[in-house]
Order: structure tokens, then sequence, then C-alpha cells
């Protein structure tokens, strides 16, 4: 087996012991804390087979001559985390749940990827283990009712999930993406104007700054602008779709609760349960006209961009990066100015191409790689035609 092969082979089996051990652990420390014979003896089974997965993995591990795993999580597992402790042990079990069906799927990928007969043999039994594992949860967690939360605690258990969810893949905030996008915008515009500028002038310092600087005012307000009236109108829209659904709830709210509950059940949720959803909700009316716009818009208040914010971040990020490729104009004059600014230039377009790898799934040098190309692109094209305009400029 090639040494490459052989790596990457043992890590994802190195992974797949970790998860295991950490299933073993969550199932040993739920039974020993579960004070319901039944449900006790459920999950110590569920241990034990945890553990016999593990065991699976360290001897494929070391049959390959690979090191002895080593387990890095807590000695509970998943027991303690703040969700559980929350929730208590029904809401662990859903969560566990959930966790199963994401470990068969994984799996399953596996079964294509690995490319080893001896562990595909054990991925299949595991496999097997699992879907067994995600039936006798799910009976377990529907034998239970799942207690109520306040809703600061639903928030905190939230949060919780989510940020495991998360978990090496942070999320980024809004203002980051606009900030990224706006220096991308600057730093284009300016730079071809600047190219073309120098083109025409031979790097003539006081004609390619009055144009750079202008042009660069101008990106910044435009930018910061379209930035401010695009987040105000997506706010006004969602505020009268908001106002539009209060009145459709106050004027006929037997119909807003017909459609929310078919809209639940479009989603998969069944008949009974959709309609129990929507009773609870109609409890209180804020909460079900709150509903009914999520549904209509895909969005809540808090996903709505702040109108100032867009464009104080649109407005500056796109000045910063106008003011890259005109720097060099302060300093220098001529074909060094021209050059420099060139490099300059470029080197930011790699940066901000390197820098949407933080909003995008790209990888950071594909896309600085890209970014740099059409600004190369951009520079040769712009200052081409300012050559050629400028020679008609002369002829006259």
């Amino acid at each position: 087996m090639a040494t490459n092969k052989r790596s990457k082979l043992l890590e994802a089996l190195a992974a797949n012991w970790q998860t295991e051990m950490e299933g073993y652990y969550t199932y040993r420390t739920l039974s020993e804390r579960e004070t319901d014979p039944q449900r006790q003896s459920a999950l110590r089974g569920l241990s034990t087979a945890e553990k016999h997965h593990a065991d699976l993995w360290a001897s494929r591990i070391q049959a390959l001559g690979g090191p002895e795993p080593i387990y890095t999580g807590t000695p509970a597992g998943q027991a303690d985390d703040l969700a559980t402790r929350v929730g208590g042990p029904d809401l662990a079990l859903r969560r566990l749940e959930i966790d199963e069906s994401r470990d068969i799927a994984r799996y399953g990928k596996q079964l294509v990827e690995l490319g080893d007969e001896a562990s595909i043999a054990i991925l299949n039994e595991v496999i097997a283990d699992e879907r067994e594992h995600y039936r006798t949860l799910h009976e377990l967690v529907r034998s239970q009712r799942l207690p109520d939360l306040t809703p600061e605690d639903a928030r905190l258990a939230l949060e919780d999930l989510l940020r495991a969810r998360r978990k090496g893949n942070p999320e980024t905030a809004s203002w980051v993406g606009d900030a990224i996008y706006g220096i991308n915008d600057g730093l284009g515009s300016i730079f071809g104007i600047v190219s073309g500028v120098s083109g025409a002038t031979l790097g003539n310092s006081h004609f390619v700054l009055i144009a750079g600087l202008a042009g660069m005012i101008a990106s910044a307000l435009s930018m910061g602008s379209g930035a401010y009236l695009a987040a105000k109108s997506e706010r006004e829209i969602y505020e009268a779709e908001f106002a539009r659904e209060r009145e459709t709830v106050e004027s006929n709210e037997s119909e807003a609760r017909e459609v929310l509950a078919l809209t639940y059940q479009i989603r998969g949720l069944p008949a009974d349960d959709a309609e129990r959803f929507v009773e609870h909700l109609a409890k209180d009316k804020e909460h079900l006209v709150r509903a009914l716009a999520r549904e209509r818009l895909n969005t809540t208040e808090e996903g709505l961009s702040k109108p100032m914010v867009s464009a104080v971040s649109g407005a500056l990020s796109t000045a910063i990066g106008a003011l890259i490729p005109v720097i060099p104009f302060f300093f220098m004059a001529g074909i060094p100015a021209i050059i420099t600014a060139a490099i300059i230039s470029l080197l930011a377009h790699f940066a901000v191409g390197a820098a949407k790898s933080l909003v995008t799934i790209r990888s950071w040098w594909s896309s600085g790689l890209e970014m740099t190309v059409i600004g190369a692109i951009e520079g040769v094209v712009t200052y081409a035609i300012g050559l050629g305009l400028g020679r008609i400029g002369g002829g006259q």
C-alpha cells in the first residue's frame, strides 16, 4: 500500500476509533445516571457495542502498523455538554439519535473511499449496528416526552448544538463579507482607472492622483449608499410582510393557522404533529405572526443586515481597496510608479482573493490566484487602452 494512501487510511480509522470511544463514554455515563431500569439496560448495551466498534478499529490500526490511538475527549463523552445539562438526559438522547444518523452516513461514504477490504468488512458490521442503535434511541426518545424548556434554556441548548455543528467551520459575520467585496470592488475599479490614466499620461503622477482619488471617493460613496439602500429595502420588505401576516392573523386566524400547518406538513411533519405545533404557537399571537413571516420570507428579523453597518463597512472597505493602487503615485512618477502600482495591486488582488475564502468554500490559494489573474488582465487591457487614447490625444 502506498505511503500516502496508508497514511490517509490510518487517519480515517483513528477518527472512527475516536468517535466510537466518545460514544462509549457517553452511553456509559448516561446509563450510570439513568434511574429507569429499562432505559439503563438499553444505554449499557449501546455503550458495550460502541466499545466493541472501537476495539475493531484499534485492531485494524495495529494490523496496519499504525500508532495506538489515544482518546482525547472527556471521561463523560458528550454527557456533560451544555445542552445535556440544560435539557437533561431526554434531550441528550435526541442529540445522540441525530449523531447516529450522521455516523451512518459518514461510514457509508467510507465504504467507497477507504479502499481497504478489511476496513470495509468492519464498516459493514459497524453500519448494521449503528442502524440498530438509531432505532433503539428512536424508541427511547419517543417513549418519553421531552422536557419543556424555558426560552432561555432552549436558546442555550440551541447555541451549544450549533457551536458543535460549526466546529472547525467558524461562521463569518455578515459585515466581513461586505467588507471583502467592498475592497474587491474598490481595488478592481480604481486599478483599472490608474492603469488607463498611467497608459495615457505615461505615469504622470498629477493626473493619476486626481483620477484615482476622485474615483476612490465616488466608488466609496456609491458602494456605501448602495449597501445602505439594499439593507434598508430588505428590512422594509420584511416589515411590510410582517404587517400583512399580522393583519391576516387578526382578520382570519383559522386560515393563517391552516396555512402554517400545511407548510409544516410539506416539510415532512405529520399532520397531527403539525396541527398541535400550530395550536401551541397560536397561544401567543406574536409567535404565530413571526412563524408565518419566517415561512413566507425564509428569514427572521435577526437575520437581516443592519443598514448603517452595511453602509459603513461597504464605504470604508471600498475606499481602502481603491487607495492601494494610488499610493505609489504619492511618492513616485513615470514607469517606476506604474510598475510599483501594478505589483502592489496584484499582491492586493491575491490577498483579497485569499480573504474571500472566509465566506466561500474555495481554497485560499485558488481564490487568490483567480483574483490575481483577473486583476492582471484588467490592468493590461486598461493600460493598453490608455496608451491608445494618449496617442490619439497627442496626435490631435
